[in-house]
C-alpha cells in the first residue's frame, strides 16, 4: 500500500484494502486476548506477592476482561466457514397473505437496513418491486462487512407475522409471511462457468414507487438461468452495463449456492417440500397482537421489545443460532 503506484488501478486497490480489513479483523481479537491474557497473569504474580484488596479487585476485573475477549474469539471461530467472511446478497420475497405480506416484506427489508447500519456495514439495493397497493414483493440488497454472509446466513428461511392489518377496514387479525434467502457474494473469479446459451437476458426500464421511472431507456437487466429457472434482476444504475456485470454476479452467486443447497437439501429443510413461502416452516414470529413478542423457533430465543427487533437489533437471534450450530457440528 506505500507503493506509488499502489491506486493506480482502483478495483484492484480497493481489492487488497478489503482484505487487509479482514485479516486485521480475523488477527486483532487474538492480539487483544493475548494482551488481556498478559495482564491478568501480571496481576495474579503481584497479588500472589501481596496481600492487597485493591490487587485482588484487579486481578477479578483482568480476569472478566479476558474472559469476555475468549468468548469473542470463540464466537468468531464459528464464522470460519470458507465463506462466512465474504460480502453477501440478502433477498426478500412476500409469500402468502396479500397486501400485508408485502408490507411485511418491506418492514424485513426496513429491519435489515436498519441493522446493516448498526454493525457499520453498507447496503446497496440493487433490486426491489414496488406494489401499487402498498410494500414490496421482492427486494435484493448487496451487503458489504466484516463477515457479513457469515452473520446474515442465520436469517434464511421464513418468518412470519401476526399483527391487526392496517389494510382491514374491520380490524381484523392478519398472518402474512415472508422468506429470506442469502448467498455470498463471490468475487468474479469464482469457479463457476455459465455457458450463454443456458441464460436468456432482458433489458426494461427500471422504475421506482409510485411507478416513477429512474430514466427513459432500458437501464434494468433481468438474467434468467434456464436450467435451474434462476432469475436475478438489478436496476439501481442508470448504466445497462453495470446492471448487467451486477446481476450476473448475482447469478453466478446463486447458482453457487443452489449446487451446495442440492447437495445439503438445505431448501427441504427452510421451505418444505413444496416450497412454500406460508404456515409451518416458519424460523422465527413477529407477533404485535394481541401481544408483543419475537420469537426465534430454532433456538426458543424470544423478547418483548418488537419495536427494537424491527429497528434492526436482532444480532441476538443471529447469535443464539449461530451458536447452536456449532454446537451441532454444522460448520
Amino acid at each position: 500500500m506505500a507503493r506509488p503506484d499502489f491506486w493506480d488501478n482502483q478495483e484492484v486497490a480497493q481489492a487488497r484494502v478489503s482484505d487487509l480489513k479482514r485479516l486485521k479483523a480475523l488477527c486483532g481479537p487474538v492480539e487483544e486476548c493475548e494482551a488481556a491474557l498478559g495482564d491478568a497473569e501480571a496481576t495474579l504474580e503481584l497479588v500472589a506477592e501481596a496481600e492487597d484488596a485493591d490487587l485482588a479487585e484487579e486481578l477479578e476485573a483482568a480476569v472478566n476482561v479476558a474472559d469476555k475477549l475468549l468468548d469473542t474469539l470463540e464466537f468468531q471461530s464459528m464464522l470460519g466457514g470458507k465463506e462466512d467472511a465474504m460480502d453477501a446478497y440478502l433477498s426478500i420475497q412476500a409469500g402468502a397473505g396479500g397486501v400485508d405480506s408485502c408490507d411485511f416484506a418491506e418492514m424485513l427489508l426496513r429491519m435489515f437496513l436498519r441493522h446493516v447500519e448498526r454493525r457499520g456495514w453498507k447496503a446497496d439495493c440493487v433490486d426491489i418491486n414496488y406494489e401499487p397497493d402498498g410494500g414490496i414483493s421482492s427486494a435484493t440488497l448487496e451487503v458489504k462487512g466484516n463477515h457479513a454472509y457469515g452473520w446474515l446466513k442465520s436469517e434464511m428461511g421464513v418468518h412470519r407475522l401476526v399483527r391487526i392489518s392496517p389494510f382491514d377496514a374491520q380490524n381484523r387479525r392478519h398472518t402474512s409471511f415472508a422468506a429470506v434467502d442469502v448467498v455470498p457474494a463471490f468475487e468474479e473469479e469464482a469457479e463457476v462457468e455459465i455457458p450463454k446459451d443456458d441464460v436468456r437476458m432482458d433489458f426494461y426500464r427500471a422504475s421506482g414507487a409510485g411507478g416513477q421511472h429512474v430514466n427513459v431507456t432500458d437501464s434494468a437487466v433481468r438474467l434468467t438461468h434456464l436450467p435451474t429457472g434462476l432469475v436475478v434482476t438489478c436496476q439501481n444504475e442508470r448504466s445497462q452495463h453495470k446492471n448487467r456485470a451486477t446481476a450476473e454476479r448475482m447469478l453466478k452467486a446463486k447458482i453457487l449456492r443452489q449446487r451446495r443447497l442440492e447437495r445439503e437439501e438445505e431448501m427441504k429443510a427452510l421451505y418444505g417440500d413444496k416450497g412454500e413461502i406460508a404456515w409451518g416452516r416458519q424460523i422465527r414470529s413477529y407477533v404485535l397482537h394481541p401481544y408483543q413478542m419475537v420469537k426465534d423457533h430454532r433456538t426458543s430465543v424470544e423478547t418483548g421489545n418488537t419495536q427494537a427487533v424491527l429497528d434492526g437489533d436482532i444480532e441476538q437471534f443471529m447469535t443464539a443460532y449461530l451458536r447452536q450450530r456449532a454446537g451441532k457440528g454444522d460448520q
